[in-house]
């Protein structure tokens, strides 16, 4: 746990686990029935599949950015970062991205507790205002508009309690 005297990484700690303004990630997803994680309703332009592994691919391309030393930016936007529209999980595949969005999210933690990074510091490989505390807050914008989606998307899909 960080220093009770470092209340802003107490507070991303908070914001990258939290469920105050808005549902948080486990509860987002729990209950979703196998049968519409692939679906997508009407009016919508991605299932809960694609918002998932969305979700995931971009925080785990921020932990990289953050964590690798040697980190370079391959990804494409926006392909690299979705799934096909046609994509349909299998139940491993669902678990293996659920598990990796959490193991990430854990080690993003990590690195906010860890008091040798400078939050305000430029990551090693980014460039003017590509901070660590940026990234992370990107991670918790991202993922708070996102699972704003997922929650919209399970209403539409008449599985949201």
């Amino acid at each position: 746990m960080p220093a009770a005297t470092d209340p802003l990484r107490t507070h991303l700690i908070r914001a990258l686990e939290w469920e105050e303004a808005h549902v948080a990630f486990d509860r987002a997803i729990e209950g979703l029935p196998a049968d519409s994680r692939g679906r997508r309703p009407a009016g919508f332009d991605h299932s809960p599949w694609q918002l998932l592994e969305h979700m995931r691919r971009a925080q785990k391309d921020l932990l990289d950015f953050c964590a690798n030393p040697r980190y370079e930016h391959t990804l494409a936007w926006p392909d690299d970062y979705w799934p096909p529209p046609s994509a349909v999980p299998d139940q491993t595949a669902w678990e293996a991205s659920v598990a990796d969005f959490k193991s990430d999210r854990r080690r993003l933690i990590q690195l906010v507790r860890d008091p040798s990074i400078d939050l305000f510091a430029t990551v090693p490989t980014g460039r003017g205002h590509q901070t660590y505390l940026r990234a992370i807050l990107l991670v918790v914008d991202h993922n708070a508009y996102h699972l704003g989606q997922l929650v919209a998307v399970r209403r539409a899909l008449g599985v949201w309690r």
